[in-house]
């Protein structure tokens, strides 16, 4: 069974283009994926077709076969992945650990520290090139796919977790549409600083490119700048001074979980661009500071992880859902705040 409104964070929304174009009243009555291949940029007309094929025009609201002619009047709306920016893109023999791969699709697990897809500043050593050399390291693959090599959504640098990859343009196509209308399974887990007051809650507040400083998020009132944004958690474990807690996203917004915590006062433990990389609960006991220095030492990055996907394959139709572990680095620091919890006193015995 699938879920409504499910969306991943970290720009998912960021990554398809949603188009809608009203035909003049002076157009010619031609077929509408001759007609797209004019109005939209680079794309080609097996795109439009493969689009079509699989639901993704719509023409007043109504899904429409690529030999539609269009009529003045005409409202289209078109709904398509973004292809990968137009870098040089290199094979590179990187390990990836692929939980589930078939002639359609991959799903990875992706690790700490390993980029998506090339751009300013990691133009080699990502996820892409591991991709596109596994990729090419198999016969059967189309060399004419879109978005080469079939990202449909994306994770932080520093997240761990569940990513689908489509092999195929019909795969492609028919993903990203799940992505979009959020028919797709996510869950994240996390391990924000603090005790939550409630053990499960909404966070709403637009999100948008920080004013000051346009590598990070920000969150603003409703209506007043950046994108609606929806992320409901869940209380899993609480330790004092830190809180386990599980992610679900309604919204698909860039460093959406990151900044919707750190919102309310409840920062990512060890999330250095959100302020989390820093004592912001706890005693000013030097042993308990050392703990902590402990724990960022063990955990370098913003303690998120991808843990659970679900999507309904786009040959089969049939649902598939994949969970994966915690990562060592967030496994060994629960252990340690368990070990700290545990103890009465607060003080600790082992650091």
């Amino acid at each position: 069974m699938h879920e409504e409104n499910q969306e991943q964070t970290d720009g998912t929304e960021d990554m398809y283009e949603h188009h809608n174009i009203i035909v003049d009243e002076g157009q010619e009555s031609i077929r509408i994926d001759k007609f797209l291949m004019t109005r939209i940029p680079n794309t080609s007309r097996n795109k439009m077709q493969v689009a079509a094929k699989n639901g993704n025009i719509l023409v007043n609201k109504k899904a429409v076969k690529s030999n539609y002619k269009i009529k003045a009047n005409d409202e289209i709306s078109i709904v398509l992945p973004y292809p990968i920016r137009k870098l040089e893109l290199i094979p590179q023999n990187i390990p990836v650990n692929i939980v589930y791969e078939d002639d359609d699709l991959l799903v990875v697990n992706k690790e700490s520290g390993m980029v998506v897809h090339p751009g300013y500043g990691n133009y080699s050593g990502t996820l892409v090139n591991a991709l596109i050399y596994h990729f090419d390291n198999l016969p059967s693959l189309p060399t004419d796919y879109f978005g080469r090599p079939g990202l449909v959504h994306r994770l932080d640098k520093n997240t761990t977790g569940l990513m689908v990859v489509a092999k195929t343009e019909t795969a492609l196509t028919q993903l990203a549409k799940q992505f979009f209308d959020r028919t797709t399974y996510r869950r994240y887990h996390a391990i924000v600083w603090g005790d939550l007051k409630d053990d499960e809650g909404t966070i709403t507040g637009h999100v948008g490119r920080n004013l000051r400083d346009r590598k990070i998020m920000d969150v603003f009132p409703e209506g007043d700048y950046g994108k609606h944004a929806v992320t409901h958690y869940q209380v899993l474990k609480r330790y004092g001074y830190v809180t386990l807690i599980e992610c679900r996203l309604e919204t698909g917004r860039t460093h959406q979980i990151r900044v919707h915590f750190k919102s309310i006062g409840h920062p990512l433990f060890n999330d250095s661009e959100y302020g989390g990389d820093k004592i912001l609960k706890g005693t000013i006991f030097s042993k308990y500071k050392g703990f902590i220095e402990n724990c960022f030492s063990i955990l370098p990055r913003q303690a998120l992880h991808a843990k659970s996907l679900g999507f309904e394959h786009p040959k089969t139709k049939e649902w598939h859902q994949l969970d994966s572990e915690i990562p060592q680095d967030m496994k060994d620091v629960l252990d340690k705040w368990d070990r700290y919890s545990a103890s009465s006193t607060g003080q600790l015995n082992e650091v």
